[in-house]
């Protein structure tokens, strides 16, 4: 049975549109954003459907924080273990280290995406996720 985010009960921010083309190509599934700021550090409200998530990724020389507001998520750097996530976790992914998110198989996920500020900072795309390492969670 899949769940749903109760808006009158939990959520904070509003879902927000799905992601443009340039962000909606690195994501398997759909994720929707609201961008509730872009002065002086960006911070987004992203939603992921069931099952979605990201491709691998780094960000370069900034790093990001994510703030989980709502549903049940995954977090996983190259190398290590994956991190089951629930509203009130904070994940501090340095700059540099290639890792993905998104949501369990059975529930929405929300989190705010902070972008840590820093001059030349960048995000490189890489690899999906597929289905077989997905499905083992």
């Amino acid at each position: 049975m899949s769940e749903s985010i109760d808006w009158s009960k939990g959520a904070i921010f509003r879902i927000g549109e799905p992601l443009p083309e340039k962000f909606s190509k690195y994501f398997i599934g759909q994720a929707h954003l609201n961008m509730l700021t872009t002065t002086g550090v960006g911070i987004g409200n992203v939603t992921f459907e069931p099952k979605c998530r990201n491709n691998w990724h780094i960000h370069h020389k900034g790093g990001q924080i994510l703030l989980v507001t709502a549903g049940r998520g995954w977090y996983q750097e190259w190398g290590k273990d994956v991190q089951e996530l629930h509203p009130g976790d904070v994940v501090n992914i340095p700059a540099e280290v290639k890792h993905w998110h998104g949501a369990a198989s059975d529930s929405w996920f929300a989190h705010l995406a902070v972008e840590v500020p820093a001059e030349g900072a960048s995000n490189e795309w890489l690899e999906a996720v597929n289905d077989e390492e997905y499905n083992k969670l």
